[in-house]
């Protein structure tokens, strides 16, 4: 009994630790008792989640804690966790009370237990199936969540959670091919046609439009299995496993729908038989088809697309001006566009004479195209001084403008951050964009060389000596040179009686270089100064010395102004020359904001892993620890994150190195990069040559 009551005490003193109940005046004594009258793995798997979802807020924590005793006698600990979990995503995602919603509705989550242990979340579909989405052709779509499978013509919309199957492979598959056939259904036609005018003319224009959406749905199915075969795969094996099976009329319907020719005009024509049957509703593909939605977004987009490309045309043309009379407001194109299989192209011609259309030019011309099956004429009249207010096209001005206003993570790139009392990633918590670097004084890379001409001309040597290093290989059965040791191996041998081998040579071999290599360059405002004239005379010196060595390298900086301001600098991309351009750009380099380093950690594993190389390597120029602006990454949040990143790095083949000027990083540089991955250096001035040095050790 004593130790019962030892045992609540021990319970309910850490209750009042981690729901800080001194502040809070949450009565924690009945949660105790309950907790410690758990089996021990239960208990403790209890108070390690109270304590990790009290990370994310203390009355998620609290909600959970009265509910933990009664949750573990009647659900599995996976399904607690897969609800834990999605209430901390949910709380990053839309807030408290959102969060809170999540937690009450506990017994429909436990209701629904099969769909969370086999579906796939949106939130974990989203960064893969965006970009899928972004690579099909025809207008750029976003991918948004809603409470079913549809497109507005702009946007393709996914659930919560897609979970129509046991697997959570086919789950993904399903989704996979519900974006698929909501994309083809702006590509090929299915809303081209004014449908709420359509559908009024029956007496219930619900069931019209989802018998339509099924016709569509069989045509576009056989137009996707035609164009991608392992789509078309997926549709079969998927509709199969449903057991959507088609009534002898739907098959014949379906007989016309999956030839060549079959157009939108063909579901059109076949709806008024159509409508006089039940709907197909075991079809895993269904989804929902909202012609007002869609009405909506088409009226606002002809108008704002007509302008765009008006305008854009009329630059084109003042940009031909000199090879032309007319004046450039007079300038009337000519445009078509050539279907080849699923992708579009735009041939554009001015007076007779073929024009290459600019990415702009090509995207308006296709957005219209696809809404209207042509191009009007009107459309393709360059627009007059005045005619139109750019303003109010959204065009952007300022690079930074994208940061400003409610929606801002539109068109980011979006990394996941490690938090550690959590134990859990924070998905798509980091909005990060790449950011161009002003232009600088290119002056200053000539006065470095002046500067350090004695340090260049010994760089330049020892790179050199780098790149003609040999191999000696030794026992070769061909080679330049008796190897010793062979040989007096192989005459022991005949003096026992066994056979002499033949290899006895060496040879020498040149050794090849298979290295790419990624500078991140700290921008942090802690860098202003010294700091920051060093970190760019470094590398003036490193690309002087790596031009001569022939290695694959590229140059970034990085800062934060918290999570949701997280920017890259492309100073010298894999691909880029090193000319006078990216001179400018490293004299450009000036301190900014903070040091978030995890996102930018994560962003160059990621552009190192698309470079083929035997060898990949990160070196990080930085003047001090992870921080940033008041939102929590200080301290000990900032450093694990970081070590999570640098983990990650490792296990994608990255090899991480550090150099630093903060003589307090012995405190924390181990943790993160291991012992003998990092360098401290007491005077700034030492960084120039350090950091040369340091890469040929870290590449020999």
């Amino acid at each position: 009994m004593a130790d019962s009551a030892q045992l609540q005490t021990q319970i309910t003193a850490q209750l009042d630790q981690w729901l800080e109940t001194e502040f809070t005046f949450l009565k924690v004594e009945a949660v105790a008792a309950q907790l410690a009258a758990l089996p021990a793995l239960q208990r403790d798997f209890a108070l390690d989640w109270i304590r990790r979802i009290a990370a994310t807020h203390i009355t998620l924590a609290w909600q959970f804690a009265q509910r933990a005793a009664d949750l573990l006698a009647r659900m599995e600990t996976e399904l607690i966790v897969a609800w834990a979990t999605h209430a901390c995503d949910t709380y990053d995602r839309a807030g408290l009370q959102a969060a809170l919603t999540v937690i009450h509705e506990v017994e429909q989550f436990d209701r629904i237990r099969y769909a969370h242990q086999s579906g796939v979340f949106f939130d974990d579909l989203a960064p893969v199936l965006s970009s899928f989405l972004r690579g099909l052709s025809g207008r750029a779509l976003k991918l948004g969540k809603s409470d079913a499978s549809w497109t507005d013509s702009e946007s393709v919309y996914l659930p919560t959670i897609t979970a129509r199957f046991a697997d959570r492979s086919d789950n993904f598959a399903l989704a996979k091919c519900q974006v698929v056939l909501r994309w083809a259904e702006t590509r090929f036609g299915s809303l081209r046609p004014d449908l709420v005018t359509l559908f009024a003319d029956y007496p219930d224009p619900a069931h019209a439009a989802q018998q339509f959406h099924a016709l569509e749905r069989l045509r576009l199915s056989a137009r996707l299995s035609n164009e991608f075969p392992g789509l078309g795969r997926d549709l079969q094996r998927l509709r199969q496993q449903s057991g959507s099976l088609l009534t002898p009329v739907w098959s014949d319907w379906a007989r016309q729908l999956v030839q060549p020719e079959a157009r939108v005009e063909t579901s059109l024509a076949l709806l008024p038989a159509a409508y006089a049957h039940p709907v197909l509703s075991d079809d895993p593909f269904m989804g929902e088809l909202r012609p007002q939605a869609v009405a909506a977004i088409k009226a606002a987009r002809r108008d704002r697309d007509k302008a765009r490309l008006r305008v854009a045309l009329a630059q084109l043309a003042s940009e031909l001006k000199p090879q032309r009379t007319r004046s450039p407001n007079q300038a009337t194109f000519q445009a078509e566009v050539h279907e080849e299989g699923p992708h579009l192209d735009l041939q554009l011609t001015l007076d007779g004479i073929p024009i290459a259309p600019p990415a702009e030019v090509r995207q308006l011309a296709l957005s219209v195209h696809l809404d209207f099956g042509d191009i009007p004429p009107e459309y393709l009249v360059a627009a007059g001084d005045g005619e139109y207010d750019t303003r109010q096209l959204g065009e952007q001005g300022d690079p930074s403008s994208v940061w400003q206003g409610t929606y801002h993570e539109a068109g980011a790139t979006l990394f996941p951050e490690w938090d550690h009392a959590r134990q859990l990633y924070r998905k798509n918590w980091c909005v990060m964009r790449e950011a161009p670097v002003k232009q600088g004084d290119p002056a200053f890379v000539t006065q470095t060389l002046v500067r350090h001409a004695p340090l260049v001309a010994q760089l330049r040597k020892t790179f050199a000596a780098m790149q003609s290093v040999d191999r000696r290989l030794k026992r070769q059965s061909e080679g330049d040179e008796v190897d010793l040791d062979a040989l007096i191996e192989a005459l022991a041998d005949i003096h026992d009686g066994r056979e002499m081998t033949d290899r006895l040579m060496v040879r020498r071999e040149r050794a090849d270089r298979d290295i790419a290599v990624a500078f991140l360059v700290d921008m942090s405002g802690s860098t202003r100064g010294w700091i920051n004239e060093a970190e760019r005379e470094a590398l003036v010196l490193l690309c002087e010395s790596l031009e001569k060595l022939g290695d694959r390298y590229a140059i970034y900086g990085f800062t934060s102004l918290t999570r949701k301001r997280c920017e890259i600098f492309p100073i010298k991309r894999f691909d880029e020359v090193y000319d006078t351009t990216i001179q400018a750009r490293i004299a450009g380099i000036e301190a900014q904001e903070y040091t978030r380093m995890g996102f930018a950690i994560r962003h160059m594993t990621a552009e190192l892993t698309k470079v083929a190389a035997r060898t990949r390597i990160m070196i990080n120029l930085s003047d001090g620890k992870p921080d940033d602006y008041f939102d929590g990454y200080r301290g000990p949040y900032g450093i694990e994150d970081t070590r999570m990143a640098l983990i990650e790095a490792r296990r994608a083949g990255v090899h991480a190195f550090c150099i630093t000027i903060d003589r307090e990083a012995r405190d924390y540089l181990p943790r993160l990069y291991g012992p003998a991955r990092y360098v401290i250096l007491d005077d700034v001035r030492q960084l120039p040559r350090k950091t040369a040095d340091t890469y040929r050790k870290l590449t020999t």
